[in-house]
């Protein structure tokens, strides 16, 4: 990054740090994220415990399994790192989408809870150390109802403000909602249900950013 474009990045920062308001809401955002991902293992281990509904998914019957873990991590990780380089650039974008991800893992908390599902006949364990570390020792298959993979790849979407950007995502948030089917670690419901949640969930984001 060149020096001017360096300079006006850390101004950037500096005069959103000023603001007494935009810095609470960070401060606050922070700690609640970082409680929610000291909860993630304890949460998620237990709910594997339970027995819950399986659904009769005519797709996922019809579609073979395979695994696609590598293609799964690199597509994600990918986007994450380019979401994380658009942070730098613009503090609104990193404050909308903290609040957006606490506000899916929040809702994850709930309707995981309260539907408890079994996975899909033929589940392939998604192999991905970053995201796996949070869950606990034992792998997650009972994190159902909407996809978080599929929902973190749509924040990413609407939060980033570039035309290339949204391109890349939004082709990023089909291929991972077809791979994680193709993988069957959700039904084809909580696929299609992930972006419209994250819409609504991202607006109440931007609500709660632009109070």
């Amino acid at each position: 990054m060149p020096i001017q474009e360096q300079t006006a990045v850390v101004s950037l920062w500096k005069n959103n740090w000023q603001s007494t308001d935009y810095r609470r809401k960070l401060i606050s955002g922070l700690i609640i994220i970082s409680l929610i991902l000291i909860t993630l293992p304890f949460f998620y281990q237990a709910i594997e415990q339970r027995n819950g509904i399986k659904f009769n998914d005519y797709l996922l019957q019809w579609l073979p399994a395979y695994d696609l873990s590598l293609f799964i991590f690199v597509t994600i990780w990918s986007m994450a790192l380019l979401t994380f380089h658009r942070f730098k650039q613009d503090p609104q974008i990193f404050l909308t989408f903290l609040w957006g991800f606490i506000l899916i893992n929040l809702s994850r908390f709930v309707s995981i809870g309260l539907v408890p599902l079994n996975a899909p006949d033929s589940l392939v364990a998604i192999h991905d150390p970053i995201s796996n570390y949070f869950y606990g020792p034992k792998f997650i298959t009972k994190d159902l109802f909407f996809s978080g993979h599929t929902a973190a790849m749509f924040l990413m979407f609407l939060c980033l403000k570039k035309r290339s950007d949204k391109i890349l995502t939004f082709i990023a948030t089909i291929v991972i909602g077809i791979a994680v089917l193709i993988q069957h670690v959700h039904y084809t419901m909580d696929v299609f249900m992930a972006p419209i949640i994250t819409y609504f969930l991202w607006v109440a984001a931007k609500k709660i950013v632009e109070a």
